[in-house]
């Protein structure tokens, strides 16, 4: 016995910690496709089976809206930030301010981030380029991948002498071999909420609500932190 998930990769180091206990609570295993938001939101809406949909608040409102998820099942999980990281084995660049981002950056031989217009972190990055007026000079450098921890395996990988990455902190603290240098500073910063809810096709949707509960549940705070989710409010 199973449920299906269709989630954004924020939420897939959160969604396996917790599997082992939900698996003891339920009898279920959580069988799970996570990448771009966009990118499930398309899925769900073209048909692919799911029992819990985990996106951020704003594409979870618009599919409650459109009647592809439950709306009284809707529940906030936990604030997502987006950062900047290197290899493990690489210097940690200054990046509190614009100035010192717009170098980090430049100096770079290759920049690791998941899709330019489906996810999350993607689509902000490249506004962030464009602000920093660098977008153009780093475009022969820069790595897209259809999800953010695609581009951190990939940047954990890299046999360049100087790569950089960004995406959405889980998925840089859940990547072995790359590390979190930081937030994207103040003017940059990009702070996501990310949402479940169950799916109004759902086959098993008392489970599915279970889950999503067991992720937003004060039980589980301590375990959002390590993760990188922070508290809502």
């Amino acid at each position: 016995m199973q449920i299906d998930i269709l989630s954004g990769g924020a939420a897939q180091g959160l969604v396996s910690a917790l599997a082992p206990q939900f698996k003891g609570e339920t009898g279920c295993d959580i069988a799970g496709t996570y990448s771009a938001v966009g990118s499930m939101r398309d899925k769900l809406i073209a048909g692919a089976s799911a029992d819990l949909v985990i996106l951020t608040s704003a594409l979870i409102a618009e599919l409650a809206h459109e009647g592809h998820v439950t709306e009284s099942s809707v529940v906030d999980i936990g604030i997502v930030r987006t950062g900047i990281a290197v290899r493990d084995s690489d210097p940690k660049p200054p990046i509190s301010d614009a100035q010192q981002l717009r170098a980090a950056l430049r100096a770079a031989d290759a920049v690791y981030f998941p899709d330019p217009k489906l996810a999350t972190a993607g689509v902000h990055f490249s506004r962030v380029l464009a602000a920093l007026q660098i977008g153009t000079e780093l475009a022969p450098r820069l790595r897209p991948f259809p999800n953010g921890a695609t581009a951190m395996r990939e940047l954990a990988a890299a046999m360049t002498a100087r790569p950089i990455g960004c995406t959405q902190v889980t998925e840089i603290l859940a990547t072995p071999g790359v590390s979190l240098v930081g937030p994207l500073p103040g003017e940059f910063e990009l702070a996501t909420i990310y949402t479940a809810a169950v799916a109004t096709r759902a086959r098993r949707p008392r489970e599915a609500r279970h889950l999503a509960t067991m992720l937003a549940s004060e039980a589980a705070r301590d375990v959002r932190i390590r993760i990188g989710f922070e508290p809502l409010g």
